[in-house]
């Protein structure tokens, strides 16, 4: 079903597995606000967890010990377009009685062992936020992959009522029927949205040449300790989502950001761990230790990667040439 945006996908999802005060629900903190403000809305209590610092992705090892008897959910976020590892997570859903909903807002056209990202938990979200890969400027999707929740979706998106089944004929007239909201987007957003998703191949596979272009580039890099790239595990195909670096500290990204951005290069940090946002403090808490959430953010800085990107030939030698520079000014110092 399309939505006004992923928020309000999640926020359907929140309102369809009866989110209720005091409920728990467990993700990643390395993630946008969205992902959370869905289920606070609903007087959820988050419990983040650790992330693993391969994939950003959370940790599934980290999930079971933050298990309570309130905990509702879970929500693993597919970072980058790349899978978390969806089998161990729904294998804890299942025997937890927990409701899955994949923040999958990167992850359209991403798979986990062939399986389409959004498609695995019991719900799934989209985003086709104008940063994304297929954009409608603002725009998201729900997936239902439950039967039980698909009539109550129609309700909920349409205000509370049955509207859909009215369009349809199953009804002689439509009334309210449950709580619900304005969660349809405009027939523009949805045109624009289609011209897209018809080009899916030549947009997928663009950002994938531009993705490993820079990975082939980078590599030496790499090989010289000085910055790590992108892990994909063996039974995840990516989408060419984001293209990230990881620097030694936060220090070298802020100089490498301002490096590049004298040279007309715009590269960015991504999240701010939500645990450490004032509004983290007051809806949230973490289990177990933060090993790798803040220390693992710090060091990631996102590089240009859009659909009309000729080459990342510039941006690799302006890197290169930044840590080139670092290299000899460490000699001079000796």
């Amino acid at each position: 079903m399309l939505t006004t945006s992923c928020t309000h996908a999640l926020e359907m999802a929140a309102f369809l597995i009866n989110i209720q005060p005091g409920d728990e629900v467990i993700m990643p903190s390395y993630t946008f606000t969205s992902t959370a403000n869905a289920f606070v809305l609903r007087g959820a209590k988050i419990v983040f967890v650790d992330i693993r610092p391969d994939t950003m992705n959370i940790d599934e090892n980290k999930i079971e010990a933050a298990i309570t008897k309130r905990t509702k959910a879970i929500v693993p976020v597919h970072y980058a377009g790349v899978s978390c590892e969806m089998d161990t997570i729904m294998d804890i859903a299942h025997r937890y009685q927990l409701y899955v909903i994949e923040d999958a807002a990167q992850g359209l056209m991403g798979t986990y062992k062939g399986r389409m990202l959004g498609t695995i938990g019991h719900i799934g979200t989209y985003s086709f936020h104008e940063t994304k890969n297929f954009v409608s400027g603002e725009g998201g999707a729900l997936l239902i992959n439950d039967e039980r929740f698909i009539e109550r979706a129609e309700i909920i998106r349409e205000k509370g009522t049955d509207r859909s089944q009215f369009f349809r004929g199953q009804v002689d007239k439509y009334c309210w029927q449950d709580i619900g909201s304005s969660y349809l987007p405009s027939e523009l957003n949805a045109a624009y949205l289609y011209a897209q998703l018809e080009q899916t191949e030549l947009i997928l596979e663009s950002r994938l040449s531009l993705w490993n272009e820079y990975y082939t580039h980078l590599q030496s890099l790499e090989e010289h300790h000085l910055i790590d790239l992108p892990v994909i595990p063996n039974n995840c195909q990516h989408n060419g989502h984001i293209f990230y670096i990881k620097v030694k500290n936060g220090d070298i990204r802020t100089s490498l950001i301002n490096y590049l951005k004298a040279q007309g290069i715009q590269s960015m940090f991504h999240f701010v761990p939500l645990h450490s946002s004032p509004a983290g403090k007051r809806y949230t808490t973490f289990h177990g230790e933060d090993i790798y959430t803040t220390v693992e953010s710090e060091r990631l800085l996102r590089l240009p990667l859009y659909f009309d990107l000729s080459t990342v030939e510039v941006i690799v030698l302006a890197i290169k040439g930044y840590f080139m520079n670092m290299l000899e000014k460490r000699v001079l110092e000796l």
